[in-house]
C-alpha cells in the first residue's frame, strides 16, 4: 500500500508496533499538523493510545480476528477534537480470506450484541448475576 501510494506522489508515514516511541508521536504530531496526508498504521499499533482527530477516512487493509480490535483502532479518530465526519472502509475482496474473515467478524458482532447489547454502556450495566 506505501508503495502504491508513492509511486503515485502521495507523502506516507507508516507507524508499526516495532516503532519507537519518540518517533511515534513525532508521526502522529506530522499528521495532526497536515504535514502528511495519508497515515498508514498497522491494526495492532493503532489500537492504543493515539488521537487522530486530523483523520476523514478510516481504511482497514489488514483485518483482525477480533472485531473489538478493529473498532478499538478505528476510534482512534472518533476522539474528543474531531471536527469532521469520519468514514471507514474496509478492503475486502470477494472469495477470499478477508472475505470470510469479514464474515466470522459480523457473527462475533452479533453474538457479542446479543449477550451483552450494544454501547459503551453495555458492559458496565450487567449486574453481579448476569456477569
Amino acid at each position: 500500500l506505501e508503495e502504491h501510494l508513492a509511486a503515485r506522489g502521495v507523502r506516507t508515514q507508516f507507524l508499526h508496533g516495532g516503532t519507537p516511541v519518540a518517533r511515534r508521536e513525532e508521526m502522529v504530531n506530522r499528521f495532526q499538523a497536515g504535514e502528511a496526508p495519508v497515515f498508514l498504521l498497522s491494526l495492532k499499533a493503532a489500537g492504543t493510545g493515539l488521537n487522530l482527530t486530523r483523520a476523514g477516512h478510516v481504511v482497514h487493509f489488514d483485518r483482525w480476528w477480533n472485531p473489538a480490535v478493529e473498532a478499538q483502532a478505528t476510534d482512534r479518530a472518533y476522539r474528543i477534537g474531531q471536527t469532521q465526519p469520519v468514514q471507514v472502509h474496509r478492503l475486502i475482496a470477494e472469495g477470499t480470506i478477508e472475505d470470510r474473515i469479514a464474515e466470522m467478524l459480523a457473527r462475533k458482532q452479533g453474538l457479542a450484541d446479543a449477550v451483552l447489547g450494544s454501547g459503551e454502556a453495555a458492559l458496565t450495566e450487567l449486574t453481579d448475576a448476569e456477569l
